[in-house]
């Protein structure tokens, strides 16, 4: 029988790209990771774009979350979390292994899988280790799916400050005087570990920052005037990871600068200046997020110094091996010479977050930030690249 002139059915229209917002963790800054996950919600663009929210617990599950950003705000200086928002509190979310299948598939305890649809791109909000660190973008490579934002190398490199500071150097990028303590130096003589901390601290002067060597959004940091704090110090960065860093104060301006990935590669935002919070001893994670101390954008610096400032940014962002977005983290020494502190690759992406106000100062609003962060990843590859 002919086919001819039967009726045809209308042409489908095209499908939105899906992009699967990840976030929570399992890492201390979980609380600003949901966060953040609620501003991109609020931003991203509904008619462009189909949105899965997929949150993980604390514990690690991968959680079929609320599409909720209302409820995924600091309330009464108390942080949310994916616990509160998930849809089951035994119900998992998988991601697909097979880079010829994008199907996510969610699952309860006595009940048939459910297909929740093919993701097209990963958007990874999760800050700190087992998110940020390369393990997330790992799993996204083997599973072939695109995501935004650095690969496994960069993710890597950003994460840990040690090796961070090793590859700026090795790139001609100068840094601040630092010392590691690894967890093997710790735990097999800490009288020894704890001399190389004074000592280092008799070559470079008081007060020392002790860091956690893999962490963000200034947790587990503490600012040491003399021997006296040191070994409370030093505890409450092993709390947040075993190896830590101790940094040298270094007396100038704090700067930073953002690096967005464009299609004609990377490009620097005005700078912002952080100037001291009287409240706080530094710029911790109460001045940051619950007490949103102000930073000043654009920065109040000569426009030789703006110029040099954006170039060492993105300087940053090619030897680290970086895509998507970074924020560096400068000091602008009283000898008028910028130091890079760090960088981060999931910077804080809240609208109150210096990252997107740099980039609102340079003229891409939040929405259009978000926008770009999705079509750069989807013009890239998995894998080697």
């Amino acid at each position: 029988m002919s086919t001819e002139n039967l009726p045809q059915s209308p042409e489908q229209p095209p499908r939105k790209p899906r992009v699967a917002l990840v976030f929570g963790g399992r890492s201390s800054e979980h609380g600003i990771s949901v966060v953040t996950a609620g501003a991109v919600l609020r931003a991203i663009d509904r008619t462009k774009y189909d949105v899965l929210p997929i949150g993980i617990t604390q514990d690690g599950r991968w959680a079929l979350t609320a599409d909720a950003p209302e409820r995924m705000a600091i309330i009464d200086r108390r942080q949310p979390s994916v616990e509160q928002l998930a849809e089951s509190s035994e119900g998992g979310v998988v991601l697909p292994v097979d880079p010829a299948d994008r199907e996510v598939v969610y699952s309860e305890p006595g009940s048939v899988p459910k297909a929740l649809g093919e993701v097209d791109v990963v958007f990874p909000l999760l800050h700190g280790p087992y998110g940020e660190d390369g393990t997330l973008q790992g799993l996204l490579e083997l599973s072939g799916v695109p995501y935004v934002g650095s690969g496994v190398l960069a993710s890597a490199v950003g994460q840990d400050k040690d090796y961070m500071k090793r590859v700026f150097t090795s790139f001609g990028l100068k840094v601040g005087p630092y010392v590691v303590i690894r967890p093997r130096e710790w735990q097999q003589d800490e009288s020894a570990a704890r001399k190389k901390i004074i000592d280092f601290a008799g070559e470079h002067g008081w007060p020392l920052f002790v860091k956690p060597a893999r962490a963000g959004s200034s947790f587990g940091i503490t600012k040491v005037d003399d021997l006296s704090g040191l070994d409370e110090a030093i505890a409450e960065a092993q709390r947040h990871d075993p190896k830590i860093i101790v940094e040298a104060l270094l007396r100038g301006r704090e700067i930073e600068c953002g690096v967005l990935e464009f299609e004609d590669g990377p490009r620097a935002s005005v700078p912002a200046e952080i100037p001291p919070v009287q409240s706080h001893a530094f710029y911790d994670f109460e001045a940051k997020y619950i007490d949103s101390a102000d930073g000043i954008v654009p920065a109040p610096l000569t426009p030789e110094q703006t110029a040099e400032v954006r170039r060492l940014a993105v300087e940053a962002f090619e030897a680290a091996s970086c895509e998507g977005l970074v924020r560096a983290d400068f000091f602008l020494t009283e000898d008028g010479e910028f130091v890079i502190n760090e960088i981060n690759t999931m910077p804080g992406f809240t609208p109150i977050s210096m990252y997107p106000r740099m980039w609102q100062e340079t003229g891409v609003s939040y929405p259009e930030l978000v926008d770009r962060l999705v079509q750069a990843a989807l013009r890239r590859s998995t894998g080697l690249r």
